[in-house]
């Protein structure tokens, strides 16, 4: 299978972030709209983008497209599509949709509709009336979006999101294509030392010690089209040895430090560390961010403070933005990045942003305020 359409999801505000890493997985980007970047490659590609992709929530395999502005419609165009080149006979595949700005509305009739016609197509091609669903899994996605069809089928399964490294948690963690994101836009330079403050369970500290290391953020786990028997014995396992083969070995310690005041998140982030494989190059420890302090020159802070959002908490977040600012604008040669839902962050840490980007973090809208420093004297 030469040429495959493919999908890769994201959250409000990182759609320009996963074109990027597609681009640089070597793919062809065909459109980017709704929170979906569109994209040819082969049955390696589908692979390659479920173990690469950081900042991704899922990689959906397009099988179709058309206009429905009636039941029928939408019957006969499902039908039409090809299904039997990518379900066997014991598929599973629960069918789910969704619908805006579209004619047809009633999402649970839709989502009938299109099961129907796929069953239908099945019949045709395997011959039996009855499908036991009892083998590998392929979701099916069916997205109206004014009054046209679009039918997907998930590779990946659980969300990109989910690495396989963070077992337990905190109050409040950062979705981890999110603190990936934040690195991104961050332009963290990998010599530079690297610090979070409110590291909490270490994620932030994690996915930029994972891309220290170019380890793909997938290895650790398992997605929904390795048991899809349209891949031969040989792709899946070659992405998973391409992608440890990948992975630098000597990268320089302890430039990554985290701090929290919590000792129980302190022993969570090292045990996530670990399970992610970067222990070796974070130092996470125990810390009141009032005895924060440092020497060094031309570092980074890239952290997810309290939001203050409880009953009750709002004036003691404002103070500890208040602190962050007295501390964080003493360091003159630094860049630190900030991701909170406070509206009045700025005024109160005293400085206006470089920069600034509405993300979604865990549905929540928040602002990632971005402060540039300058960059150190060439030797």
């Amino acid at each position: 299978m030469d040429k495959i359409e493919l999908m890769a999801t994201s959250t409000f505000g990182m759609e320009a972030l996963v074109k990027k890493e597609i681009n640089d997985l070597g793919y062809e980007i065909t459109e980017v709209k709704n929170g979906r970047i569109t994209f040819l490659g082969d049955l390696q590609a589908v692979a390659r983008a479920n173990l690469w992709l950081r900042t991704a929530e899922r990689v959906l395999v397009k099988i179709g497209d058309f206009k429905a502005e009636d039941f029928d419609q939408l019957y006969d165009g499902v039908k039409d599509l090809n299904w039997p080149q990518w379900l066997p006979k014991n598929a599973e595949f629960p069918v789910s949709a969704k619908s805006i700005d579209s004619k047809l509305s009633s999402v649970p009739t839709c989502q009938s509709v299109t099961k129907k016609a796929v069953v239908d197509k099945m019949k045709e091609e395997y011959g039996i009336d009855w499908f036991d669903e009892d083998g590998p899994l392929y979701p099916i996605e069916l997205a109206l979006y004014k009054d046209r069809a679009i039918l997907t089928i998930d590779s990946s399964g659980t969300g990109l999101h989910k690495r396989g490294y963070r077992e337990l948690s905190v109050t409040a963690p950062i979705q981890e294509t999110i603190a990936a994101g934040m690195v991104y836009l961050s332009r963290w330079d990998q010599d530079r030392i690297l610090i979070d403050p409110f590291c909490g369970s270490g994620t932030i500290l994690i996915e930029a010690a994972m891309m220290a290391k170019n380890q793909a953020p997938g290895l650790k786990r398992k997605f929904n089209s390795e048991k899809w028997p349209i891949f031969d014995d040989f792709e899946w396992p070659r992405a998973r040895v391409e992608a440890k083969k990948a992975k630098k070995i000597n990268v320089e310690p302890r430039l990554i430090m985290g701090y929290d005041h919590d000792p129980e998140a302190i022993s969570i982030a090292r045990y996530h560390a670990k399970q992610a494989g970067v222990e070796d190059i974070i130092h996470f420890q125990e810390q009141e961010f009032k005895d924060f302090s440092t020497n060094r020159k031309y570092g980074y802070i890239i952290t997810n403070p309290p939001y203050g959002e409880r009953m009750g908490e709002k004036e003691e977040v404002e103070e500890l933005y208040k602190m962050m600012g007295e501390k964080f604008l003493e360091l003159e040669t630094w860049s630190y990045y900030i991701i909170t839902s406070h509206s009045k962050f700025e005024k109160i840490f005293g400085k206006e942003a470089s920069k600034r980007r509405k993300l979604y973090n865990g549905g929540v809208e928040t602002q990632y305020y971005q402060y540039y420093g300058p960059w150190p004297p060439k030797n």
